[in-house]
Parts: C-alpha cells; structure tokens; sequence
C-alpha cells in the first residue's frame, strides 16, 4: 500500500498486532505493522469491502484536502489509519482548554459540514471523524476528516449528509454559533466550495471516470433519491 508492492525494502517490517474492533458495524481488524529497525509502526484496517465504501474512499481521495490511501482486493479493503483524535473524545476533553482557539475550530466545522453535504457523505457523527491538531508558530490548525465512508451517497434525507444535526455533535454545533454571525459561516461555505471545485478541476479525468462509474450502478434505492430531491434542503446542494 505504502510502497507499491516493493517486497525488497519490506524486509524489516513485521505483524506485530492485530485487534478485532469490535465497535465497527463489520468488525474490522486493525493491524499493526513494526518497523524491526526503529520500532516505528504504521496501523491499518482491514475491512469488508462493499460499493459505498469504496466510492466513499475515492471521493475523500479526491475531494478532501487530505489524501487517503487504500486497496481493494474482490471483497477486502485495506485502508490506512487516519491520524487525529476521535471527535467525542476531542469534545469531552479539549473543548474546554485554555488554549483552544474556538474561532478556528468553528471555521473547520463549518467547512466539514459542507464537505460532507456536497459529497453525500453521511453517518457522520463524532464517533465517525476525527480531529487533527497542529500547533502552528502564532495559531493553532485544526483538521477535521472523516474516518468511515460506507454511507456514501444512500440516505435520502439530506441532513443525513450534515454533521451539524446530530445530537451528538452538538458542542461543535453550539461553539460554532456562539463564534461566528450568519455572513461569516456563508463566507466559510462558499469557501469550502471553491476549493473543493479546484480539487474537482485538478482531478478531473479520475473524477469524471468514478462518476461515470457510480452513474452505471444503483447506490440507493429510487425512492431515497427522489427524497432527496425533493427535500427542503435540497437548494443547499
């Protein structure tokens, strides 16, 4: 996965751990890979492979601004860990330090919704994301990326697709209206969406191919779609 099949400078790595996680609706196996020469490792899930989760995993690929790397093999993906802190323990733990730069985290939230929502990635509660923090010399990233894809593109409701309207989220939800008026969460939407069009643009031909791909099967049932459609939310898509 990481090195495109080069056996010879693999020598050295070794299974070190495999856990069942029992959490995950297919129950995946992560799988720890040691490096014998400096004790480094990488973990990697190894999951059931189905149609959603494969697009998903190719549209995060391509629309998120972090790649993601996977491979599937007939009804096994193997996908890499995404690094972060789980988004619930980030809101039990995190929300309230002293250093917390709220402004910043509600400007990555919005733009998570709207990532979510123009893709039709759904199930996007906190146990499903995570939380990527880096200190910067005068500020503090924030990166929030999703890490279970096999809700893509199904639910006929489109606050499905929304972070936003789950419960569960709702500190993120709350800190975000305290921080920031109307104007600038429309300012961060129209943000989001400008730069996932340029990486649309930059990706065109393997954008365009899946599309093609996904347009030849049936993702979800007709009924979900026009739903969808006809939902008053549908203008924000």
């Amino acid at each position: 996965l990481k090195v495109m099949g080069d056996m010879n400078i693999m020598a050295h790595l070794v299974t070190d751990r495999v856990d069942v996680c029992t959490w995950g609706n297919t129950k995946p196996y992560r799988v720890r890979i040691l490096n014998t020469l400096n004790q480094n490792f990488d973990y990697f899930y190894v999951k059931k492979a189905d149609a959603s989760r494969i697009y998903g995993l190719e549209l995060e690929h391509l629309l998120a601004p972090s790649r993601i790397e996977f491979m599937c093999d007939r009804e096994t993906v193997v996908e890499q860990h995404v690094s972060g802190l789980p988004a619930r323990v980030f809101m039990e733990h995190y929300l309230k330090d002293s250093r917390l730069d709220e402004v910043r985290l509600a400007k990555e939230f919005v733009k998570f919704n709207e990532r979510c929502l123009l893709r039709l990635l759904g199930d996007m509660h906190a146990g499903n994301f995570v939380v990527d923090i880096t200190p910067d010399f005068d500020e503090t990233v924030y990166s929030m990326r999703a890490i279970d894809f096999d809700q893509q593109s199904y639910e006929g409701r489109c606050h499905v697709y929304m972070p936003q309207y789950y419960k569960v989220n709702n500190p993120l939800v709350f800190l975000s209206m305290r921080c920031m008026s109307e104007e600038t969460y429309r300012q961060y939407r129209n943000e989001e969406r400008t730069l996932m069009g340029n990486r649309a643009r930059a990706e065109g031909d393997r954008l365009s191919a899946l599309l093609d791909c996904m347009c030849e099967d049936e993702l979800a049932p007709r009924s979900n779609l026009c739903l969808l459609y006809t939902s008053d939310a549908a203008d924000d898509l």
